[in-house]
């Protein structure tokens, strides 16, 4: 148990600078890259990696579709989920839990957490269990993931709120003790064998439309998430239609299109 929190409260070893002289000699002709440093006080972060430098340039479009399917590979939105069998804890059994068999049936909202027994991931867990109902009326389950097994799951479930448990949830808890859920999500920390918190919004149809990734010590908002998950039903409900920032049920949508979005831009 020791070590486990020591992972989550840990602090980043220092980022490594410069790779070389010759690095920097060609410097002269090229820009430098940016090297982040975070401060030894910042706990709970995931050691950083070598940075990847991305390159953006504006090119011919076509204005087809909103409807973005993404490629091969990454980032996972816009492909199909990575389908997994695992076991779970849910109404204190043990049960199996096979992500495909959604499909056709129910969006699922899928978040990982560091581990069990820890400070921001009851938080997290038990709010979203406090407000099943609420996505289950969305025609979503919720699904909570971690390297755990399904035996520590099990004795968090059953040691009380008060003392740092759960008590029961509305929604299973997946054990990834293989840790391949977290690897195949893009979220697992190599060094440390745990997840990050990631979360991501599957539709219907098994394809990824959202995800968020925090850094182990930031905690999410279930109403985010909600809302996150009300635009994308609106919009795959209104395919003509888009939501632009902050938009909730109700509220006024927009046409992509040059013209038509002029009705929006005027009436705000």
């Amino acid at each position: 148990m020791a070590a486990s929190t020591a992972l989550i409260s840990s602090t980043p070893r220092a980022f490594a600078s410069a790779k070389s002289s010759s690095l920097a000699a060609s410097s002269i002709s090229k820009p430098q890259s940016q090297t982040l440093t975070f401060p030894k006080s910042f706990t709970g972060l995931r050691l950083p990696s070598p940075s990847r430098s991305i390159s953006l340039s504006r090119g011919s479009h076509s204005a087809k579709s909103f409807a973005v399917k993404a490629s091969a590979e990454l980032p996972l939105v816009g492909n199909v989920a990575p389908d997994f069998e695992a076991e779970a804890v849910f109404d204190q059994e043990f049960i199996k839990v096979k992500l495909s068999e959604y499909i056709g049936k129910k969006y699922v909202i899928l978040f990982f957490y560091p581990l069990d027994f820890t400070f921001v991931c009851p938080t997290e867990i038990t709010a979203f269990s406090d407000r099943h109902a609420e996505f289950e009326a969305l025609n979503t389950e919720v699904l909570g993931v971690s390297v755990d097994s399904v035996f520590s799951h099990l004795a968090w479930v059953q040691t009380d709120r008060k003392s740092g448990g759960l008590g029961d949830l509305k929604y299973p808890l997946v054990s990834d003790v293989t840790k391949s859920i977290s690897k195949s999500y893009g979220v697992l920390i190599p060094d440390q064998g745990i997840a990050l918190r990631g979360l991501f919004i599957i539709d219907k149809e098994g394809v990824i439309q959202h995800s968020t990734i925090n850094n182990l010590a930031i905690g999410r908002s279930v109403d985010e998430t909600k809302r996150t998950l009300q635009a994308l039903q609106f919009v795959q409900d209104n395919p003509d239609e888009v939501c632009p920032a902050g938009w909730k049920p109700g509220e006024k949508s927009m046409k992509p299109d040059p013209k038509l979005s002029k009705e929006y831009f005027s009436a705000i």
